[in-house]
Parts: C-alpha cells; sequence; structure tokens
C-alpha cells in the first residue's frame, strides 16, 4: 500500500492517543510525529515543519472548556498562518467546532475517532496543505519573473570576427546543458550573451532567472538564492523560496560571482554538486535541475593563485568558457551598435531618426570606450535628447575622455587594467564633484558596479 506523501504531527498528553494514532496513521502517511508536551509546540514548529497537525482540545486534567487547545491553535497560526490545523476532543460540542473553525482550524475531529473517518478527515487536510504551498510557490515564483523581465537586454550586435567567435561557440554550447562561464570587461554584454544563449538552449521555452551577486549581501545571499522559511530571521515574515528553485526547469545566470566570498563558495558548490537546495531555516532539501550560466569581470584564475577563489567551484562553474572581446577590440561593431541605440531612443523619446554623420562616427571610432558598450548605450541616449536636427553633431556626442588626455594624465601601455580602472573612477569622481549618480553614468556602469569600484580600490 502505498504512502501519502505528508507529514503530520499528532499533540495529546496522553500516551495512549499518541501511540493509537501514530500506529494506525504511519500505515497511510509519510512522517507521524507525536507530542506529548503542548507547551514545546511552538518551538518544535519553529524547527520542523508538518503538512498537518492535529492538535488535542483539552491538556489540564478533567478539563472541559478547551480553552488550552484554542489558545494553541492560535500561536501555532501566529507563527504560520498557511498551518492546516485538525482539532479533536472527547467533547462533540459544535459549539466548540464552530469556534475552533472561526480561530481558523481546517476541521474538527471526535475522539474516540473511527479509524475511516480520521484517515478521510486527514487525508482532505494533506491535500488542503499541498494546495496552499503551490500557491504560495506560484506566487512567489511569479514575482521573481516579473522581476526578471524587467531586466531583458538589447540583442548581441556586431559581425566582427571576434564576436564571429563568440556565436560560434554559443551555438555550439546551446544544444547542451553545460554550466558557462562568460569572461569580459563591465559592460562588454555578458548579461545579453547569457540571454541569447538561453533562447538557443533546449530549456528557451523555460524560464531565465538573472542573479546580481555583487548586489546581494553576505547575510541575505543563502535567502535569495536558496530561500527561507517563514520565522528563520527576523525579517522573514512568510516563506520565500529561492532563485535556482524558481530557475528549475530553465536557467539560472549569477552575475558578478567573483564578488562571492569563500564561506559562500563553498555553500554555492555544495548546491551544484548535489543539485538540491535547503531554505534558510528548514530541514527539507528540494531538488533543482538548472543550467547555470555564470559571468564576472574578475580574474578568476589569478583569484584561485591567490586563494581568494576555489578551483573546484571554477572547474564546476567553466565547463565552457567565452571571453567577450571589449569595444576597443572589436571597433567595426561601433557604428551598427550606434545605430541600433540611436533607433530604440528615437523611439523612446519620439523623436525623428537621426543619422551618423562620418565627422561623429570618427570621433567615436576614435574614442576608447572604457566603459564599453553601456557607455556607448548612455552616449546615444544623451546625444538623442541633445539633438535638435536630424544629424547628429559632434557636440551632441560627450565623451568622458580621450585618448590624448589619457596621456595627458600619464597612462601608458604597459599600466595595469586595475591601475587604468582606478584613474578613471577618480576622475569621474572628481569630475562630478563625487556625485555617485552623475560619475557612473559618465561610466557607463550601474551606481552599484561603481561602489564596488570605489571600495575596491579604497576610494
Amino acid at each position: 500500500m502505498s504512502k501519502t506523501n505528508c507529514r503530520i504531527l499528532i499533540v495529546d498528553d496522553q500516551e495512549d492517543i499518541l501511540t493509537a494514532g501514530r500506529i494506525f496513521l504511519k500505515q497511510h502517511f509519510s512522517l507521524v510525529r507525536t507530542e506529548i508536551h503542548p507547551e514545546r509546540l511552538p518551538e518544535l514548529l519553529k524547527k520542523e515543519s508538518f503538512d498537518v497537525i492535529l492538535l488535542d482540545m483539552n491538556y489540564t486534567a478533567g478539563a472541559t472548556s478547551s480553552r488550552e487547545g484554542l489558545d494553541l491553535l492560535q500561536k501555532i497560526l501566529e507563527i504560520d498562518p498557511q498551518a492546516i490545523v485538525v482539532m479533536m476532543t472527547a467533547y462533540g460540542d459544535i459549539d466548540l467546532a464552530v469556534q475552533a473553525l472561526k480561530l481558523g482550524a481546517s476541521d474538527f475531529v471526535v475522539k474516540p475517532w473511527h479509524n475511516e473517518k480520521l484517515l478521510a478527515t486527514l487525508t482532505a487536510a494533506c491535500k488542503l496543505s499541498q494546495s496552499t504551498s503551490e500557491v504560495a510557490h506560484l506566487r512567489s515564483k511569479q514575482q521573481h519573473l516579473n522581476e526578471a523581465m524587467n531586466q531583458v537586454g538589447v540583442e548581441l550586435v556586431g559581425n566582427s570576427p571576434a564576436m564571429q567567435k563568440v556565436y560560434q561557440t554559443l551555438e555550439k554550447v546551446a544544444a547542451t546543458d553545460a554550466n558557462v562561464l562568460i569572461l569580459g570587461e563591465n559592460g562588454t554584454g555578458k548579461e545579453v550573451a547569457a540571454r541569447l544563449l538561453h533562447r538557443l538552449s533546449k530549456r528557451a521555452r523555460e524560464v531565465f532567472i538573472p542573479v546580481d551577486l555583487g548586489a546581494v549581501t553576505e547575510t541575505l545571499f543563502e535567502s535569495e538564492l536558496f530561500g527561507h522559511v517563514k520565522g528563520a530571521f527576523t525579517d522573514a515574515k512568510e516563506d520565500r523560496i529561492g532563485r535556482f528553485e524558481v530557475a528549475s526547469g530553465g536557467t539560472l545566470f549569477l552575475d558578478e560571482i567573483g564578488n562571492v566570498s569563500l564561506p559562500l563558495q563553498a555553500k554555492l558548490l555544495t548546491v551544484l554538486q548535489n543539485r538540491v537546495v535547503t531554505p534558510v531555516g528548514s530541514n527539507k532539501p528540494k531538488a533543482v535541475n538548472v543550467r547555470l550560466i555564470s559571468a564576472t569581470n574578475m580574474p578568476l584564475y589569478e583569484m584561485v593563485k591567490q586563494g581568494k577563489f576555489r578551483q573546484d567551484l571554477l572547474y564546476r562553474i567553466n565547463t565552457v568558457e567565452i571571453q567577450l572581446p571589449p569595444l576597443r577590440e572589436r571597433k567595426e561593431d561601433i557604428q551598427p551598435l550606434a545605430e541600433r541605440f540611436l533607433a530604440v531612443f528615437a523611439k523612446k523619446y519620439q523623436k525623428p531618426e537621426v543619422h551618423l554623420s562620418k565627422v561623429v562616427l570618427h570621433k567615436l571610432m576614435a574614442y576608447s570606450w572604457p566603459g564599453n558598450i553601456r557607455e556607448l548605450e548612455h552616449t546615444m541616449e544623451r546625444a538623442m535628447i541633445m539633438c535638435e536636427t536630424g544629424n547628429l553633431q559632434p557636440s551632441d556626442i560627450y565623451l568622458s575622455e580621450s585618448a590624448s588626455e589619457l596621456e595627458e594624465v600619464g597612462l601608458s601601455k604597459d599600466q595595469t587594467l586595475g591601475n587604468v580602472e582606478k584613474t578613471l573612477v577618480q576622475q569621474a569622481l572628481l569630475k562630478n564633484n563625487g556625485n555617485i549618480t552623475h560619475a557612473s553614468k559618465e561610466l557607463g556602469i550601474t551606481r552599484t558596479a561603481l561602489y564596488r569600484r570605489i571600495e575596491k580600490h579604497g576610494l
């Protein structure tokens, strides 16, 4: 006889009732626990979850008011408003039944029970519990999906030899479920490449869930990725599923993975190896099936040598590695990218289409684009706003730096990328009087990314 997958807790102060209930119900349900001390119930529920609680209404010898059971019912629902509680009493008073149902009980049984009646009542309660959990899961999943839909990026654009290599790799790996690591400077289009890889894959009809690990704090990392149960920590007012579970069946994109600390890298590795997550505050592991795509602009191999990134995690996430070239190494793609952005912003601002003149194009081609495609996008948006005719003028194109200006501040070819980055951040902050919003726009990066660089370089 197959058992119903349902976790049941029986709470009663009589050992014979608990024994009889456990012997009968364990034949029909996957787990049956008993508790003879009702005062332990709140602490027990914080440590373990149950689908249905079978709760006695009287505990003090000779008590008939059922006040104790009703008080316990209220405590249970304070801990978990979605709890499914079936009350039981030796006194079949309809008024008590109605009172318990009004307080939030799901059903009511009378002791001594008939086994068939008890089984039918608890089976229905289990189905109700599962339905309630599914609704909460779908609601949380829809919230994640809505957030993800608001972050959809543009298509990859460009026919340069460097981008042709990227397209070829994407097409080859898309048909597999291999984990992919996308490397490249900020603004090179790593998330756009990840979305394209998802659309080309067998999981294209499933969800694509992006997570910016650089914006996830250490304390919320596990909750964000693995989920949490109500009461797991101070602000956990309801159950929340993590990004791994939301993405199950589809693709999970972990951006800025190089920012994850070593302790959290270990937890992430465990999930990737076992393909299960355990929500914070729960002891119930959940199987997940995700196609993992990771991305970073940080030198992971150098970080492995320095002991800052786990080698086993690197091997786990980079079955296939894709390097996105910076815009300065694919200058033939600047014109089609700029034209694409201009068309998008002409529609956004309800302005006539504008055209790139040779002098404007020359200015764009001569620039080094430290912020890559993202900087080009911001530049074209500003140009579209400032343009008063159907043709862009050089004065409409604002660039934060030029090659000659870089030479003036003493940047030489043999300087490291880190030094160049630090100099650019310093100049942007000075130029904008410390205004983070203006400086980040000028650099073509997000405010969060700029804050990380300020901390990284001790500015």
